[in-house]
């Protein structure tokens, strides 16, 4: 009776044993880059051509592209990526966090970022320009004085136009881009300014398509790359290794086309990684 009992307890340690180890090993699994669980990865929701989330809950646009092909590098299929909405003033503590393991989203690098988060790439090279009708005779800020310019609440990119450029312009700030770009549809104002990727993506939609331009002003210099978890050194080289790939197998040029080329823009070619241009 004594061995049945030891024997019962023994048995119930080796059951509980296995279970331990059957949930250590879907753990591993999950976190690993072989695809054996789902990656989560941050994009912005709200930006036709980068990122953006359509009605039926599928996902568009080039940061997309780049991050379901870094994805596909480090193990994952389509089917396993979580996009996760990671807003600008969020990314630095999603990552920190571990909400996200990478993010795609319009992440300009620059000193003060760095300090926080860790970078590949960059895989974009964009500048702040201007979108204008396409009849419109608008060819360099100045032409801006007496017109009516639109950017976002909170936006510095309206406000270093109107200060160094044209100061005569009158500068209406609406909630989002989708408003101003609807603004200028109307006529309401005369020219709407941001990086000329996320003007490119607006201007690419099928509702505006013909109708716009970019002026190319080339204003600044936003180097967009792919944050990462700082001190994450192991995926960063992946995913350096990844857009490296994807420039010399013809996937860049490619999602640059598609997310891109109804609004004619003439993008810059593809960075080199570490080389970010000032």
């Amino acid at each position: 009776m004594k061995l049945r009992k030891v024997t019962a307890a023994s048995a119930v340690v080796v059951a509980l044993s296995l279970a331990v180890t059957a949930c250590g090993s879907d753990k591993k699994d999950d976190s690993s880059s072989s695809g054996g669980g789902k990656i989560k990865v941050g994009i912005k929701y709200d930006q036709p051509g980068l990122g953006l989330q359509k009605p039926d809950g599928s996902f568009s646009g080039f940061d997309v592209d780049v991050a379901t092909y870094i994805a596909g590098k480090l193990g994952y299929k389509p089917d396993q990526i979580e996009f996760v909405q990671t807003k600008s003033a969020d990314r630095e503590n999603a990552l920190a966090r571990g909400d996200v393991k990478f993010i795609a989203a319009t992440y300009s690098i620059n000193d003060e970022r760095k300090k926080k988060v860790d970078f590949a790439g960059p895989y974009l090279l964009a500048h702040q320009d201007l979108l204008v009708k396409k009849d419109s005779d608008i060819s360099k800020g100045t032409d801006l004085n007496g017109k009516n310019l639109c950017s976002v609440v909170g936006s510095t990119s309206a406000q270093n136009i109107h200060k160094t450029i044209a100061p005569k312009s009158n500068l209406k700030e609406l909630g989002g881009y989708s408003e101003c770009i609807a603004a200028l549809q109307s006529g309401a104002v005369d020219a709407v300014t941001t990086d000329d990727s996320i003007l490119a993506g607006f201007a690419a939609q099928d509702k505006y398509k013909g109708q716009f331009k970019l002026a190319g002003l080339k204003l600044s210099n936003e180097n967009y790359g792919v944050g990462v978890k700082k001190g994450d050194t192991a995926t960063l080289d992946k995913i350096n290794k990844a857009l490296e790939s994807m420039v010399s197998d013809g996937s860049w040029k490619k999602a640059v086309d598609k997310n891109f080329g109804p609004a004619n823009y003439k993008n810059e070619p593809a960075p080199k990684t570490g080389q970010i241009v000032k």
